[in-house]
């Protein structure tokens, strides 16, 4: 009965135009693009319409450097055409054992395989590498999507994979990147001045996931909860902040929504200063829908 009702369906579809086959029927020929994180999905949403079918590894809710390379991810990775993380170490507890279950088409040097820390000016890049530091990268803060000038850099060599992989729809990619390029620049302008009040005022962060948003806006970082990078926040590390603080305190105390709010109410009660939650990807609250929105979010939320 399978092979009878495959065989109906075969020859019903020989026989109909293209233009007719159904949505479900040509949905494979989509170029199946596995993000590590949410703004990598969004970015070849972007930059890849209707032609791409873009998947997350992660959510806003999870902390990036700690996830488990489940089935259902081995499963994803290994049906897609192109991996897009954003590399630094960031992935490096999870994503090389799903690489040994990926195809060919996604190991590194290949077209299908994208970290975006190689193609951008990395911030924090330590001299000396060494595990009593904390969870150190060595290549440098790999959360660098929050400069929204690496979006357009990373966006236009994904819309380059994009078309080596796919060369029937390279034209499309092409102007789909310089619609959001475009798109990109006019909002950056717009966000920087907005922000302008924001410059040089001091931030404290729980963890360095705000680095090149703090550096983009001109905004000074004046001390992390964490005493390490990764090392959950301790009393005495507190204490000692607070005190370094005291005469040039913070304007204001920014974490995740990953990251536990413990540490950032306690400072904020004992010095008077706002702690606020900040999307930091897309989906990491009810307004940060897409990559514009992430940064009309964020920069609201600062003001």
């Amino acid at each position: 009965m399978n092979i009878l009702r495959f065989a109906v369906i075969t020859a019903f579809f020989a026989v109909l135009p293209f233009s007719h086959i159904p949505a479900f029927a040509a949905s494979y020929q989509k170029v199946k693009v596995f993000a590590c994180e949410p703004e990598w999905a969004a970015l070849a949403q972007e930059i890849g319409g209707d032609k791409v079918e873009a998947f997350s590894a992660t959510s806003a809710t999870q902390n990036p450097h700690y996830i488990r390379a489940r089935p259902s991810l081995i499963s994803k990775v290994r049906k897609a055409d192109l991996l897009i993380c954003s590399g630094a170490s960031l992935e490096v507890g999870w994503l090389p054992v799903l690489l040994k279950k990926a195809s060919s088409d996604l190991q590194p040097g290949s077209p299908g395989y994208l970290m975006a820390a190689n193609l951008v000016t990395m911030l924090e890049v330590p001299v000396v590498v060494d595990r009593s530091m904390g969870d150190i990268h060595p290549e440098g803060n790999p959360h660098l999507h929050l400069n929204p000038y690496n979006l357009i850099i990373v966006g236009e060599v994904l819309a380059d994979r994009l078309s080596e992989i796919d060369p029937g729809t390279a034209s499309s990619y092409k102007n789909r990147f310089q619609d959001f390029s475009s798109r990109m620049q006019k909002a950056i302008s717009r966000w920087e001045s907005e922000a302008a009040e924001l410059k040089g005022k001091q931030v404290v962060v729980h963890h360095k996931s705000f680095s090149y948003l703090i550096d983009w806006l001109g905004m000074k970082g004046v001390g992390a909860l964490e005493p390490k990078p990764g090392i959950p926040p301790t009393a005495s590390h507190l204490k000692n902040l607070l005190q370094q603080l005291r005469n040039s305190p913070a304007d204001v105390i920014i974490r995740t929504p990953y990251d536990p709010a413990g540490a950032s109410e306690w400072f904020s009660e004992k010095t008077g200063t706002r702690a606020v939650v900040l999307p930091y990807t897309i989906g990491g609250d009810s307004k940060s829908g897409d990559l514009f929105a992430l940064f009309d979010r964020i920069i609201a939320l600062l003001k």
